[in-house]
């Protein structure tokens, strides 16, 4: 890759609009990632500095989400050791280029961001979220840059952002089996920013997410009628989460 991401070659033909030229690239990528058991941190973020800007250039909407799932299909390719690092990565580079990101572009990244939760935790989900090393691991990579609590560097857009979609991609990744997902550890980088954020709009915003009925429902609770029953209660009837 070149030094200069917007110049590479690579990231060009990625963005291109051309399919075939945009396929070919990224199998290119797929076959670069796969092959590699380890990949430095450096590396990585050089990389998603060059796939920042491959977004950037990008223009059409219909491309602006192709080309964001192709980036969130790269998780699937990735042997299991590189899949946090790379996530890590991703992570910090939202982070770090977030302030330059105009409102006019704003909309492909908010996709590309939710694409990339949803992404990483149906990783986490494989075998019934057996693999709890990596859950812990991500929990405190999401403490550490996206929800980290404190830390002025973390825009608090990007933290609104994860706000807004947390319980949804949950939701999507849990179907019908919530009973096997590690919810409570999975709340607890937000129960963080609750605690500690300095600023009162953001715990606001982590208070609204830890009040959501859909939390009550996934604990075995009904939400209905105004009081909260459990869901062994003879009197109680579930009937869904309303639209």
């Amino acid at each position: 890759m070149a030094s200069d991401p917007q110049s590479s070659p690579f990231i060009k033909h990625l963005a291109s609009s051309d399919k075939k030229t945009r396929d070919n690239a990224l199998d290119s990528l797929r076959t670069f990632l796969s092959g590699r058991s380890q990949i430095e941190k450096l590396d990585l973020l050089k990389l998603w500095k060059g796939l920042f800007y491959c977004m950037w250039m990008q223009d059409k909407p219909a491309n602006q989400q192709r080309l964001a799932r192709d980036l969130a299909s790269l998780v699937d390719a990735l042997q299991s050791p590189v899949v946090l690092p790379f996530l890590e990565c991703f992570w910090k580079t939202m982070a770090r280029e977030w302030g330059q990101i105009d409102a006019l572009r704003m909309d492909k990244y908010l996709y590309l961001i939710r694409l990339y939760l949803h992404a990483s935790l149906r990783f986490l989900a494989r075998n019934d979220w057996s693999n709890t090393d990596a859950v812990t691991q991500y929990v405190d990579i999401l403490e550490s840059i996206p929800l980290n609590s404190t830390d002025p560097k973390i825009p608090n857009g990007l933290r609104y952002h994860m706000f807004d979609i947390y319980l949804d991609e949950l939701e999507k990744v849990g179907g019908d089996n919530m009973d096997a997902m590690p919810v409570e550890q999975l709340l607890e980088p937000i129960r963080m920013v609750h605690a500690e954020s300095k600023v009162k709009s953001v715990r606001v915003a982590a208070k609204e997410v830890l009040d959501d009925d859909r939390l009550k429902v996934w604990r075995g609770v009904i939400v209905g009628d105004g009081k909260d029953d459990e869901m062994g209660d003879e009197d109680g009837e579930w009937g869904g989460i309303e639209d």
